[in-house]
């Protein structure tokens, strides 16, 4: 059997007991679909890993149970042990944020749930991890290596807390320079490997978005401001990235090559899935025509085409062509270059001087 599934089921043997308050062997041998030896072996298995299991003759059967008095620190912070060990065990998850400034308190916070658990326990719930990974998206260069965005993030952390207005110096990539601007934070935002700052900019009356690592310094001002602007709970909601365009109506097909994988996803939560008889699928969203959906659309190639709306199409269309000019100008190149080495080949073996050919002579 797989050592995994071995994992697993101790596990789930464990949440069991913990659940039901008192249950028999035979009982977990059913849910588990597994014989009585098994289970048998798997609560010798977890005795010896620390867990405060222990059997009581009742009725005439033998009912198991986790003893909670050995865990007594649960209490003070209101877990129970299988809420405790799946917090142990989400680590895993939570890891994709490493790299950002959480991930030296999401350390700090696992080696605190440590101190609660008996060694034993934590060489078993080490196991798990095995089992499931969450792999982190791609993370902004700049968050890996600067230890000055940690400052900057306390800093609006602080600044958004306290409703207290900043001045920042902005680098744009759009317009390539860096430029002061007066804000007014109002959220900060993980999203797509990056730390982003939410904040309502006076000079252009509107609400913005600037990527904290681009803050190359902040002053927070003595002034404080009243929220004006009412923020969705879910920002970026029409965006399939971190834009805060207006929706606009989108429909999309895709071939019968890749339907199964766009049926099972939920790409937005507006979108509607139409079927057609050949198999393909149209997809129809609500969401802003930004960068990111074009990025998304993309992705699919010649997999799938924008039915809708029109100007949509045109820039999927201008993006195609001009991947495909560069494709056909580097493979113009490439036969150039290969033409070039061949006549310089073909010149240096002409070049070579021969002696004559004895290959025919009549031996004496």
């Amino acid at each position: 059997m797989p050592r995994n599934a071995e994992v697993i089921r101790q596990w789930n043997i464990l949440r069991e007991i913990e659940a039901s308050h008192w249950t028999t062997i035979n009982e977990l041998a059913r849910k588990m679909e597994v014989t009585t030896r098994t289970i048998r072996r798997d609560l010798e298995a977890l005795q010896l890993a620390g867990f405060p299991l222990f059997d009581e003759l009742i009725e005439g059967k033998r009912h198991w149970k986790l003893d909670a008095r050995p865990l007594k620190l649960l209490g003070n912070v209101g877990f129970t042990l299988s809420e405790l060990c799946a917090l142990y065990f989400s680590r895993t998850v939570l890891e994709a944020l490493s790299g950002t400034p959480f991930s030296q308190d999401l350390h700090n916070a696992f080696l605190k749930l440590e101190t609660v658990l008996t060694p034993r326990m934590r060489q078993f719930l080490d196991r798990l991890p095995t089992v499931l990974q969450a792999k982190s998206e791609p993370i902004k260069k700049k968050i890996i290596d600067s230890g000055k965005l940690e400052e900057t993030v306390a800093k609006l952390l602080d600044a958004t807390l306290r409703r207290r207005q900043t001045t920042i110096s902005y680098h744009s990539f759009s317009s390539n320079r860096t430029k002061e601007y007066l804000v007014e934070p109002y959220r900060l935002v993980y999203a797509e490997g990056g730390l982003y700052l939410v904040a309502y900019v006076p000079e252009y009356a509107e609400m913005r978005t600037f990527a904290t690592e681009r803050v190359k310094h902040l002053s927070l001002l003595d002034t404080t401001f009243e929220p004006t602007q009412g923020l969705s709970q879910e920002l970026f909601s029409h965006s399939l990235g971190i834009n805060q365009g207006k929706p606009e109506s989108v429909k999309i097909e895709f071939t019968d090559r890749v339907a199964p994988y766009v049926r099972e996803r939920e790409w937005h939560p507006s979108q509607r899935i139409s079927e057609h008889p050949d198999g393909s699928v149209s997809l129809s969203l609500q969401v802003c025509l930004d960068r990111a959906l074009t990025r998304w659309i993309l992705g699919f190639g010649p997999l799938a085409r924008v039915v809708s709306p029109s100007h949509l199409a045109e820039r999927i269309v201008g993006e195609l062509e001009g991947a495909r000019e560069r494709y056909a100008l580097q493979a113009d190149l490439d036969i150039e270059n290969n033409t070039k080495k061949q006549d310089s080949s073909d010149h240096s073996v002409s070049s070579i001087p021969h002696g004559p050919d004895t290959s025919k002579e009549e031996r004496p």
